[in-house]
């Protein structure tokens, strides 16, 4: 019943008012075939997964979901016009098609988890105590002198994983908050050169959002990672920072 509703409502969503004023039943031969729905269902419920990832938001922040939805159905070569009438459809004639094509989807999706369950047991996942700085960070703090500032030598050959929780408050005056990170060879951390991991900017709204710093150190490399899980571009005298970052991990992972 719950995926029932579920699916209901990205139907309404997608048909964005088609159904009102309708007077007459469809005829199915004009609608999207049950095969072609599946994959375009499929395909949007991946896209909805995708949208609510935080590097996604960033690089497609002026992209809705009802935007994105339509260039899918396009891109399999429907119309929205198309689809709201096979939505239309079935939402109206034939919900047990309804429920059969969502069966279909779930299967497909099941597919797809497999695959990828498949791909993790290739990677064996070992989380290490490499983190050496606090679990917990709120600026301003007691003695208002919390750095965030880490430093952690990277020996093994392999992916790294730095996340955390970052809560940055509306009343935050620095700019361009976010972490910077840089690798250096581990026999020269001053003076060698800096390889910056990519940076991104914290959402200042007083909400929790999750963050990632991915990296990979080469084969036969040992490096040293240095950086701040708070910095900013303007000068921090008198400026007012109000910031909460939390649920800090770091993993390394290795292919078997």
């Amino acid at each position: 019943m719950t995926r029932s509703i579920l699916f209901i409502l990205i139907i309404i969503s997608m048909m964005a008012g088609s159904c009102s004023g309708r007077k007459s039943k469809i005829n199915k031969k004009n609608l999207i075939p049950e095969k072609e729905m599946v994959s375009i269902m499929t395909d949007i419920y991946l896209a909805n997964g995708l949208l609510s990832l935080q590097p996604i938001i960033y690089k497609y922040s002026l992209l809705d979901s009802i935007n994105a939805y339509g260039q899918i159905i396009v891109k399999h070569g429907y119309t929205k016009e198309k689809m709201d009438k096979t939505m239309e459809y079935y939402f109206f004639d034939d919900p047990k098609g309804l429920n059969k094509i969502y069966d279909q989807v779930l299967g497909k999706l099941s597919e797809k988890e497999s695959l990828i369950a498949k791909e993790f047991t290739k990677v064996q996942v070992v989380t290490t105590k490499l983190w050496t700085g606090k679990d917990f960070y709120s600026i301003p703090s007691v003695n208002d002198n919390d750095s965030t500032r880490f430093d952690v030598s990277l020996l093994k050959t392999g992916n790294y994983s730095l996340s955390f929780s970052v809560t940055l408050y509306p009343d935050d005056q620095s700019v361009n908050p976010g972490p910077t990170a840089f690798m250096t060879p581990i026999d020269s951390i001053d003076s060698g050169k800096k390889v910056y991991i990519k940076y991104l900017n914290y959402l200042k709204d007083g909400r929790s959002h999750n963050y990632s710093l991915i990296f990979h150190v080469p084969e036969n490399k040992k490096l040293h990672l240095r950086g701040w899980l708070y910095d900013f571009d303007n000068i921090s005298t008198g400026q007012k920072k109000h910031i909460k970052i939390e649920n800090i991990s770091f993993t390394y992972s290795q292919p078997v």
